[in-house]
């Protein structure tokens, strides 16, 4: 029986009548549609995860408004900070919160903290996701964030929150592409992100209280991810990705609901 082309179960290219497999990612073109359950057009779909990350942010930023009763003018108060999952040498030292490593990731100071950071998010994110692919861009926003936290631990920082360490995540990610590309294109992406880099550098200098620690760890940790997964060009994403992703979205929600329980519990 001659077999007819078909479109691939997972991302929904075009497979060959002659094709075993799907050679954009490597799919089989016999692979039930419950191993892959739309990822790639569905729940890890790059707009939809993009939107996801601000919305959590900002609702987490209200709920830090809540718990400090108000605040000042939009601006949590710290103790509700260190309850919701702040980081640094104090809150890890003395009371153990190595989770807080993470659930940083998701509190800001003020109304144009948060605006700042999602604006950066906004911005850079759908180009993370273009080259490396929705899950992939998670895996890097989650770990290059808690790597460049853990930066800013070892260097002493006492206390710090904002989802920066993970935009810088990002930032690196996109540095590493741009670098192992190569070429006019490659080219390109590594100096309009060199721009951010230098932007970061002189804010930092400029401005008291900014963590430059967690800003640098963030694009280390990001170039460190990136090149343990590799983007697009050199192999499309799979079933391990989308697994990690899942991880770190199933992680990231257990801390933020942990830290939120055990602010009023505690």
């Amino acid at each position: 029986m001659v077999q007819r082309a078909i479109l691939c179960p997972r991302c929904r290219r075009l497979i060959g009548s002659e094709e075993k497999v799907c050679s954009w990612c490597g799919t089989s073109r016999s692979a039930s549609w419950w191993q892959f359950m739309n990822w790639s057009r569905g729940a890890l779909s790059g707009d939809w995860m993009i939107k996801t990350l601000i919305s959590v942010n900002v609702l987490y930023f209200a709920l830090s408004l809540i718990v400090s009763g108000g605040g000042g003018f939009l601006s949590p108060g710290q103790t509700s900070l260190l309850l919701l999952g702040a980081t640094g040498t104090y809150p890890v030292d003395h009371f153990g919160r190595y989770w807080s490593l993470l659930s940083a990731n998701y509190l800001h100071g003020g109304i144009l903290h948060l605006i700042f950071n999602m604006m950066a998010l906004k911005q850079i994110a759908p180009q993370v996701s273009e080259e490396y692919g929705a899950s992939r861009m998670l895996t890097i926003y989650t770990i290059g964030g808690i790597i460049g936290y853990v930066v800013s631990y070892i260097a002493g920082v006492s206390f710090t929150i904002g989802a920066s360490a993970s935009v810088c995540a990002l930032i690196g990610s996109l540095l590493y592409y741009g670098k192992s590309r190569g070429g006019v294109y490659g080219s390109s992406v590594y100096r309009e992100v060199s721009g951010w880099v230098i932007s970061l550098f002189i804010f930092g200098l400029l401005f008291p209280g900014i963590n430059n620690w967690g800003h640098g760890g963030g694009i280390l940790g990001g170039i460190v991810v990136s090149a343990l997964l590799g983007y697009n060009e050199r192999r499309r994403e799979n079933s391990f990705d989308h697994a990690v992703a899942l991880l770190c979205g199933i992680t990231t929600v257990a801390v933020l609901v942990w830290a939120v329980v055990g602010t009023y519990i505690g």
